[in-house]
């Protein structure tokens, strides 16, 4: 699979280096003082310093899937279910606070999948999502 690449807005380089490094364990590429890559579990994500964010965050819309708002935009990663759990348990250990709470979605139907939504201090929504059986299950009908 090819690696993707995404470009963010960020208010504050040195409180998105914390949180890409420091909470979700991601390493740090190259940079300058208005942009950070980091890999975000293989892929590139790049943090764009926005000065109009300053103290504000990125806006989103709440899209009903499963019950819940998902906010609209996100990005995110798809994890093996073991992962995902050891993932989960970090950041409710870190009591990061949680858009939707770690759950299973869509119980019992094809689309299966452990999901979680947070936001890192920008506002950037973020879903980290897992399947018992990727291939078989990602894009399933």
């Amino acid at each position: 699979m090819n690696p993707f690449h995404i470009a963010i807005q960020v208010r504050d380089i040195a409180e998105a280096r914390d949180f890409y490094l420091n909470v979700l364990g991601c390493t740090e590429g190259r940079s300058d003082e208005r942009w950070v890559d980091f890999n975000f579990y293989g892929h590139q994500l790049v943090a764009h310093l926005t000065p109009t964010l300053k103290d504000k965050k990125v806006a989103a819309i709440k899209n009903p899937v499963d019950g819940h708002g998902v906010p609209v935009p996100h990005f995110g990663v798809v994890l093996e279910m073991s992962d995902w759990q050891v993932l989960a348990d970090k950041l409710q250990e870190q009591g990061i606070k949680f858009e939707i709470e770690p759950y299973i979605r869509f119980l019992g139907q094809v689309g299966e999948q452990a999901t979680m939504f947070f936001y890192d201090p920008s506002g950037n929504a973020i879903e980290i999502k897992a399947f018992k059986h990727i291939k078989e299950q990602l894009f399933a009908k």
